[in-house]
């Protein structure tokens, strides 16, 4: 399943990374205001509302709701123009929807006019 999820994005012309337990993460030549505003869309698009923001030491997290998911999104801002993304979907306490988070990461490229 590992290898299947990497290679939907690498198809779809994106580099989307994983880490071992489910979380999909990408960083985007976009400073972080213009990423998060695209990720905002992606959501919006998506019927996925943001429930809260906070801040995190280099940027901001961004949590979000659907029917039966938690959504987290940090924003980690690399440089000035420089700004990595890092999403995890959770669905009950152990199961973490590695393709709803691809996903959100694929949308807010596109948001960008990356792909």
């Amino acid at each position: 399943m590992t290898l299947f999820g990497v290679g939907a994005g690498v198809t779809t012309g994106t580099s989307v990374a994983y880490t071992l337990d489910g979380i999909a993460y990408r960083t985007f030549t976009a400073s972080l205001p213009q990423v998060e505003s695209a990720a905002r869309t992606a959501l919006d698009r998506m019927g996925i509302r943001v429930s809260g923001t906070s801040k995190i030491d280099q940027g901001k997290a961004l949590r979000a709701v659907s029917n039966d998911r938690e959504i987290e999104i940090e924003l980690e801002m690399v440089s000035l123009k420089t700004t990595r993304i890092r999403t995890v979907a959770k669905q009950g306490f152990f199961f973490k929807d590695r393709a709803t988070a691809t996903e959100i990461i694929i949308q807010t490229e596109k948001v960008l006019g990356i792909s």
